[in-house]
């Protein structure tokens, strides 16, 4: 008898689970799982049983579910079963088939946690801050509270003023950590931002975005997960989020967008063409493949509307031969001929989309110049056949010959983005790969330097043109350089820019005054943008901001000693720390270089004290003035 076969002989010595020679599979496995003593004692009875599923430790017998479950639900319970996988091959989730299981997740350390990620300089290392979502509620819900915003400032024409006022329709860019920032965006923006891009760190140890965790790759995506969830509540209902990213992380990124925005809301992956092969970067083509575009993952929050882009024609396409002159269908190269736009001697093939009389040509007369094309409504060959023999025929906007409809190139003339340019010109539906904007000469664009990542206005331009209409918001929480908020501003629409280093004001701030005095750079000239509007620039109240500043700028130990003398009598540091116990640990923390002292010291203060709730903006404790506590109050109120 085949251990099978005993078994199943066994429990059916019991009618909860096997009657008339039936197992009830389901009824065995769930009494395993949750120790039925039934089960046990029934199996306890039997010697092959105890072997098989029992261990013995000193004289103890542990029942062994996981290997009595594997063993139920062994292939059906075939008595020639040497495997527990099924007769089929494919991708598992959680020992379901991804056809039968419907979805797969990616689950990565950390995961369930919420990560601060609060620094404020490229250079800087801090050991990460994680809240764990079980063990720390309290502290995640008061982290993510409404937070008060100081140093309100507008800027127009006329320069920089206070504030006295703010609505909806001011354009906003905030200084702080971006995760607190979507929390309180999002009192008063839920549902309302209709474009959200962003160009995230790619996680490429070079990014200038440095993690001190050991488990480098699941930081990254933690850190992502924690503000892509937010940033989904802020979108409309028909609001669409473009996330840019390398190879890197694509793979992992993406299953993690599709979690968080469902699979159905996918709409594509443009790939654009970031860099060229040159210079020093093809001294490793033998030794690696170069890396020449980057990805931008598509998705829809429910309902999708697109405008679609063009991109410019580089060849005349020879097929639009006729040209349609008082109901009659002439050849075009005669027409081109009358008009002098070709010599005698040439042909259709010389007609140029690139020379600026043929261009004027084509856009003035787009309605009369055609192409054949064969048609299937038999309603209209019937038609034409009998009454139109021969003669060109009109219906519902359409011209018809026969059995050709007459398609006029006036359908193929589209606004395109041609370099920096806008024009009116023949062209190509653009669809996922976009290789004709200029990556390698942003350097001069919007009168800032940013050498790390700074993107092409001509990029933005097509995403917001493509997914926004005058007046839309839109939130760009990776703000860097500001090329968002300074083609969002150029376009006439409404921007929210989060960026929490602190080369916000010099880069971003400087780079949209610079729009508003009219700078030519970018898509300037084609949009003729001429200068205006403002925008509004404010930063998440910080309590504790000077304690961390002395502490990143001190120059020796005895300085740190002094700032622990302050820090350890005020509230914010973290209640699981004991300053009596750090005291009595002074001299290890003395040997300790300069650097790990202010990293532990850091490291204790609560960051949840960092922030200034704007529940307890008006408590005395914190200096925020009384012009800064009534726009912020006016702002959670819009």
């Amino acid at each position: 008898m085949n251990l099978f076969t005993h078994i199943k002989s066994l429990l059916s010595k019991n009618e909860k689970f096997c009657k008339d020679n039936e197992l009830f599979k389901n009824n065995v496995v769930e009494a395993a799982l949750k120790l039925d003593t039934e089960l046990i004692k029934l199996l306890l009875t039997d010697n092959k049983a105890k072997e098989t599923f029992f261990n013995d430790i000193e004289g103890v017998m542990i029942f062994d579910k996981v290997k009595f479950q594997k063993f139920v639900s062994n292939k059906q319970f075939l008595p020639d079963s040497y495997t527990a996988f099924k007769n089929k091959i494919g991708l598992t989730a959680n020992g379901e088939f991804l056809t039968d299981a419907k979805e797969v997740v990616l689950d990565f350390p950390y995961k369930d946690c919420v990560l601060e990620g609060g620094q404020t300089k490229e250079d800087q290392k801090r050991k990460e801050i994680f809240w764990n979502e079980t063990l720390a509620p309290d502290d995640i819900d008061r982290l993510f509270e409404p937070k008060a915003f100081t140093n309100w400032k507008k800027y127009d024409k006329d320069g920089e003023h206070e504030v006295t006022d703010i609505s909806l329709e001011d354009n906003l860019i905030i200084k702080g950590n971006n995760l607190i920032a979507l929390h309180s965006l999002k009192e008063v923006y839920r549902g309302k931002i209709k474009l959200i891009y962003i160009d995230p760190p790619f996680n490429t140890k070079n990014d200038g975005f440095k993690y001190n965790d050991s488990f480098n790759h699941a930081t990254w995506l933690t850190f992502m997960k924690n503000r892509l969830e937010v940033a989904r509540e802020l979108l409309t209902h028909d609001g669409v989020f473009f996330v840019q990213c390398d190879n890197n992380e694509f793979s992992y990124l993406s299953i993690l967008l599709d979690e968080i925005f469902g699979r159905q809301n996918f709409v594509n992956v443009i790939s654009v063409k970031s860099s060229t092969p040159s210079g020093v970067k093809t001294s490793h083509a033998n030794k690696k493949i170069l890396k020449s575009q980057d990805f931008i993952f598509v998705y829809k929050k429910s309902e999708l509307l697109l405008n679609p882009q063009y991109t410019k024609k580089e060849k005349w396409d020879t097929h639009y031969m006729f040209y349609v002159r008082e109901n009659k269908l002439l050849k075009l190269v005669d027409v081109l001929k009358q008009e002098k736009l070709l010599e005698n001697n040439q042909n259709i093939k010389h007609f140029d989309v690139n020379n600026k009389n043929h261009k004027e040509f084509y856009i003035k007369h787009g309605d009369n110049i055609v192409r054949k094309s064969t048609h299937d409504n038999k309603e209209i060959k019937n038609i034409c056949a009998n009454e139109y023999m021969n003669k060109i025929y009109s219906h519902k906007g359409n011209l018809y010959l026969n059995n050709d409809m007459l398609q006029p190139i006036s359908k193929s003339i589209q606004i395109v983005l041609d370099g920096q340019k806008l024009t009116k010109d023949i062209s190509n539906l653009l669809c996922d790969f976009w290789g004709d904007i200029d990556f390698q000469n942003t350097q001069n664009q919007g009168g800032v330097s940013f050498p790390a990542g700074k993107k092409p206005e001509q990029l933005l331009y097509r995403i917001i043109d493509m997914t926004t209409k005058p007046n839309d918001i839109i939130l760009d929480y990776h703000l860097g350089s500001g090329t968002t908020a300074a083609v969002a501003h150029k376009m006439s629409r409404r921007y929210i820019g989060i960026e929490q280093m602190d080369y916000i004001e010099n880069v971003a701030v400087e780079r949209l005054k610079n729009v508003i005095e009219g700078e030519q750079g970018g898509i300037s000239e084609s949009l003729e943008w001429k200068g205006g509007k403002s925008f509004i620039y404010t930063e998440i109240a910080t309590s504790k901001s000077e304690y961390i500043s002395s502490i990143n700028n001190s120059k020796e130990s005895n300085q740190l000693l002094k700032i622990w003398d302050k820090l350890k009598k005020d509230e914010c540091i973290s209640h699981k720390v004991s300053p009596t116990k750090i005291d009595k640990e002074v001299k290890n923390f003395k040997d300790l270089d300069l650097e790990k002292q202010k990293h532990f010291l850091l490291s204790i203060i609560d960051s949840n004290q960092l922030y200034v709730n704007y529940s307890d903006m008006k408590d005395k404790n914190h200096t925020i003035t009384d012009t800064d506590k009534d726009i912020t109050t006016k702002f959670y109120y819009l």
